[in-house]
């Protein structure tokens, strides 16, 4: 490697031009390209203190620019162990030919012609007594460790597929699209550089269509403003994207831009020089649902979809192109007229499928196989009935009205649009599609609600479903799939979960938590279950899914801010009910902060450790078997605090209850300090036993306060 001409620091670039690198994976891969390249350098010493790095990549490039970069890294000091005493040297104390052979392989290593055995160091490396080696290594320079840098960022790359390609001179090169150009500046200095047979320069190239020629970089620095300038391109993933989603908002006016993250950094990815320009389709068209049209157009075209300000869909798009022109309307027309049968295609799909009522296809769905060992979509849209209707008796019985007919007509129509002509060109409407069409069949707003909301929530922060019938399917959608699968043995394993389990539970949870509903777990799992009488391959498993759906309630609260000791005090007890679980939660923090919380848990600690030791039945306490003053006051203030904290629990008010229990403390305390439990007489033993367990079940009536005590 030749010397650079500089010794300050500097900034660094290193840019890779290519073919077109795959757009769904152009983020990760600058970010990727950037941050190793930053991380390889700093593990070498050459970047100094305050140095960043900026990441760029555009279609065409990945490149990174670093500031603060060292000629040469600063030398360190250095200790290596060479061998254990023991090993080192013979009985009469003199050096090994282990020990020698080691110093010499050192001495090559660190370029010293030899060392010396008297030399080094004597210490314990933990275990035993060693010999060590103190010398100061000289700092990497820089060609070299960023050839290493550069080389050990590549290969780490987050490359979904590896192609092969040929070299001019017939070399082959693995990478993820075949690489033309590298530039390695230091400065205004070439850093001599190899990488997949490029040898590095200062010139790059612009955009493909706006730009002519080579562009030389004449310093590193200037990199992003001369690929602007004379290359139309921006290199900043972050700009451009900015840029883009700028120009989206200006020519969109009043209206509001469809403009979902993906597809915004789809698009981003496939442009080096965005410019957006506005297009329209016929109106016609807007008699098709707009999700239909919406979708075809993201989908397929990469369009973003323009609706007033009251959500409903405009003729118009919007399509960012990679050419600037003052003469756009070629571009436009051409958009226009491919999106055409797009459109018409959805069009087409929707008039077919109104011609068959949703109720019409219901009976072909014993053609869809859901799995081999459970049955078809017909057998489990009869399981979602019974247990749909199984349900709304419950949520009725609580006093929700939940009107059963249509919860069973919901559950019945819930999976008949995965039939439907737009369902399988476009999955992603399953149940959208149902609502339009139950819709159009004249079934209830609530029946055809429930086709779409039955799927929710779908993804973590989604709506749950909006009225009682829709959540008495959701819930019977989610059950049913948690069970089934769970009971032919396909449960969540590590990172593996292809039928969502895991989501599945959160949503039941969401659902029973903030909805509320006042539904018991053990229930609902229970007549699930029944609904798969008579499928043997379905073993059950309620009380392994009880503990899942527990396990995910954890983290679930975990991520709402509470404390891992709050959310065990209140779960640990696995509550039935959930709806009143934030309550209880809330209840357990307010009692936390009280003075007497910290004594009350750690004696709550000690009464649970007692009761789980006595192996005895426990009985009622016999007031005439109290000798010690302080069981007597303990059992008085117990029986006096109990009606308080019956009527507070009665009513919902948790943080009353538990505050009440804090009148408990210096009767609690007492009785520790003055009266042996485990005493020998087996009646007194017995006695003092059962006054312990029932202030036990008082003061864990909200959460187990003992979870609490560090």
């Amino acid at each position: 490697m030749s010397q650079l001409l500089t010794d300050s620091n500097d900034t660094l670039l290193i840019e890779l031009l290519t073919e077109e690198l795959p757009p769904k994976a152009l983020a990760r891969l600058g970010d990727a390209f950037a941050q190793g390249l930053f991380a390889g350098l700093s593990e070498r010493g050459l970047v100094g203190d305050g140095a960043a790095v900026t990441a760029f990549a555009t279609p065409r490039r990945l490149a990174a620019l670093v500031t603060k970069v060292r000629r040469n890294a600063p030398d360190r000091e250095q200790r290596e162990k060479v061998l254990p005493l023991t090993v080192a040297l013979d009985a009469s104390g003199q050096p090994t030919a282990p020990l020698a052979k080691k110093l010499a392989a050192l001495a090559k290593s660190v370029g010293v012609e030899a060392i010396d055995w008297q030399t080094l160091e004597r210490a314990s490396d933990g275990k035993a007594e060693a010999f060590f080696y103190r010398y100061t290594a000289r700092g990497a320079e820089l060609g070299a460790g960023l050839q290493a840098a550069l080389d050990d960022t590549i290969a780490k790359l987050p490359i979904p597929k590896v192609m092969s390609y040929q070299r001019p001179d017939g070399s082959t090169v693995h990478f993820v699209r075949p690489a033309h150009g590298l530039i390695a500046l230091l400065g205004t200095e070439v850093v001599p550089l190899s990488v997949l047979g490029l040898q590095a320069g200062r010139t790059t190239r612009g955009h493909r269509f706006l730009s002519s020629g080579e562009i030389e970089i004449a310093h590193a620095g200037e990199y992003a403003a001369v690929l602007a300038s004379q290359g139309h391109v921006l290199a900043s993933y972050a700009d451009r994207r900015e840029r883009i989603r700028t120009a989206l908002l200006e020519q969109a006016g009043a209206d509001q831009v469809v403009m979902p993250d993906a597809l915004l950094d789809e698009v981003n990815s496939l442009v080096e020089w965005p410019v957006v320009y506005p297009c329209h389709f016929e109106e016609v068209f807007l008699e098709v649902p707009q999700e239909c049209l919406i979708l075809t157009m993201q989908t397929n075209q990469k369009y973003f979809a323009l609706t007033d300000a009251a959500g409903h869909l405009r003729n118009r798009f919007l399509v960012v192109s990679n050419l600037a022109t003052d003469t756009p309307e070629s571009i436009i027309s051409g958009n226009e007229r491919v999106v055409r049968p797009r459109l018409a295609d959805a069009k087409f799909f929707f008039d077919q499928d109104r011609k068959k009522t949703l109720a019409s296809r219901v009976p072909q769905l014993a053609n869809v196989v859901y799995h081999n060992k459970i049955g078809t979509q017909l057998d489990r849209v009869q399981r979602l009935q019974q247990i749909a209707g199984h349900i709304a008796d419950a949520l009725g019985a609580a006093g929700i009205a939940v009107e059963k007919a249509a919860a069973m007509r919901g559950a019945e129509l819930a999976k008949a649009d995965l039939l439907t002509d737009m369902v399988g060109e476009f999955p992603e409407l399953q149940g959208t599609m149902g609502t339009y069409y139950a819709r159009h069949d004249d079934e209830a707003q609530s029946v055809a609600l429930a086709c779409s909301e039955h799927y929710r929530p779908r993804f973590a922060g989604d709506a749950l479903p909006g009225s009682p019938v829709s959540l008495a399917v959701a819930l019977a959608d989610k059950l049913e799939t948690l069970v089934g699968i769970w009971g032919i043995g396909l449960s969540p394993t590590g990172e593996k979960d292809p039928f969502a389990l895991r989501r599945h539970a959160l949503g039941i949870l969401r659902m029973l938590v903030e909805t509320p509903l006042p539904l018991s777990i053990d229930a609902l799992l229970e007549l699930t279950q029944q609904a798969f009488a008579g499928i043997a391959a379905v073993k059950p498993a309620q009380a392994a899914i009880a503990d899942f759906l527990y396990d995910r309630l954890r983290g679930y609260l975990k991520d709402k801010g509470y404390t891992t000791h709050e959310v065990e005090a209140v779960v640990s007890l696995r509550p039935q009910r959930l709806d009143d679980i934030l309550a209880r939660l809330e209840a357990v923090r307010t009692f936390a902060a009280l003075p007497q919380a910290e004594a009350l848990a750690a004696a709550n600690k000690r009464i649970t450790n007692i009761l789980r030791k006595n192996t005895e039945p426990v009985g009622t306490v016999q007031p005439a078997l109290l000798q010690e003053a302080a069981e007597s006051a303990l059992h008085k203030a117990v029986e006096s605090v109990r009606p308080q904290v019956d009527a507070a629990f009665a009513n919902g008010d948790f943080a009353t209850a538990l505050r009440d229990l804090a009148q408990l403390r210096e009767a609690v305390d007492q009785f520790f300090n003055d009266v042996m439990v485990m005493a020998e007489d087996p009646q007194l033993r017995a006695n003092r036993l059962a006054l312990l367990a029932s202030l036990h079940v008082l003061a864990n009536r909200v959460a187990d306060i003992s979870k609490l005590a560090a």
